[in-house]
């Protein structure tokens, strides 16, 4: 699934989640690919037959119309499309605060492996959220003598999991046998520290099957000498695809670790988002007539043929997105949606959220 089928899945999965009906009255219907949709017409016909057995009239009158919109959906499409179909509807109330009946009929960007009907007071959208998670994630850990941040990236969100703080003694100005005693409670302190750590990354990482490699950053002795003590699991010691030298933990130690570890990381969602943008911002600085941003000047050129890469921040309304997008596919245009979870993307933001690489200059 490519960038723009994945956002527009995205937000429909989360608009489908902010529902919720009255009583059980919110149909779904999930069609694997291959099924036939006279089957599946033939028995929400069925359903609608033992609807009229249910006691609240109100119920009972949502529950039958939002059959029938979706019998009527199914009618109008005709045959299941290659992956299948996914078919929501019933009496939902709007964003303005009306109710209204509405039918959503979604063609997943994945093959969709199971069959469902359901009626509700919930959609049911687990399966589409499945086809949005990322194949792989990696570890992330910030160790430093007083405190370690454990973090994941899971494509283009970075997420910190647990923070946590050593309770290591400082150093003393004690000489003599004093100062070894404080020098053997410090070392104490930070083997259990260290130790602590690997047991809640195992905590974190052990079942995860999605894995794919573990990245280590901090101080120069201090990562080197948790790594070379043993206290990490032999497995995943052997997912550790990296170790960077980084100060300073928490969100921001997080990013920068992701940052300086892009060399190793170069297929990932969050590299390629930063590329993209840097790239943008390194051409409006020198080349500014090779780029275009905001809505009008991004759609005129869009229009003329002229933009090679389209970037699109996921911050804009949806329907924007979509009308962009169908402008892009015009012109063999490759299209990017990045997120601001980032200082590029805030600064990207700022700029209207909309943006074009050109293949050719124009000068108005």
């Amino acid at each position: 699934m490519n960038e723009a089928q994945k956002y527009e899945l995205e937000t429909q999965v989360e608009e489908l989640e902010s529902y919720r009906g009255r009583h059980t009255e919110l149909i779904t219907v999930l069609i694997p690919a291959g099924t036939t949709l006279t089957q599946v017409t033939k028995q929400l016909e069925d359903e609608k037959g033992t609807a009229t057995n249910i006691k609240s009239t109100a119920t009972r009158k949502n529950v039958i119309a939002s059959l029938d919109r979706a019998v009527r959906k199914l009618k109008e499409i005709g045959r299941t499309p290659p992956n299948g179909l996914a078919v929501y509807a019933g009496n939902v109330t709007l964003a303005d605060g009306r109710e209204s009946l509405e039918v959503w009929a979604i063609e997943p960007p994945k093959k969709l492996k199971i069959k469902i009907y359901r009626c509700d007071q919930t959609f049911v959208v687990e399966p589409l959220k499945e086809m949005l998670e990322t194949d792989e994630v990696y570890g992330l850990l910030i160790i430093e003598r007083n405190e370690a941040s454990i973090g994941i990236l899971d494509g283009k969100h970075i997420r910190l999991l647990q923070h946590m703080t050593s309770g290591i003694p400082g150093k003393t100005k004690c000489g003599g046998q004093s100062a070894q005693r404080y020098a053997r409670i410090r070392e104490s302190a930070a083997k259990e520290f260290f130790k602590r750590t690997a047991e809640h990354m195992r905590t974190h990482f052990w079942d995860n099957k999605k894995l794919k490699g573990i990245l280590v950053g901090g101080p120069i002795p201090t990562k080197d000498e948790f790594l070379s003590q043993g206290q990490l699991l032999t497995q995943l010691k052997e997912k550790v695809i990296g170790v960077k030298d980084i100060g300073g933990t928490g969100m921001h130690g997080l990013h920068e670790l992701v940052e300086a570890s892009e060399d190793l990381l170069a297929e990932q969602e969050m590299t390629k988002q930063r590329q993209i943008l840097d790239l943008f911002f390194e051409k409006l600085a020198k080349e500014p007539n090779k780029v275009s941003y905001g809505q009008a000047e991004v759609e005129d050129r869009l229009t003329r043929g002229a933009v090679d890469k389209l970037i699109i921040s996921k911050s804009l309304p949806i329907e924007k997105v979509k009308e962009m997008e169908k402008l892009a596919k015009s012109s063999s245009t490759e299209i990017y949606i990045v997120t601001n979870e980032t200082a590029e993307g805030v600064q990207f933001d700022n700029l209207g959220g909309i943006a074009g690489l050109l293949r050719f200059e124009i000068h108005d």
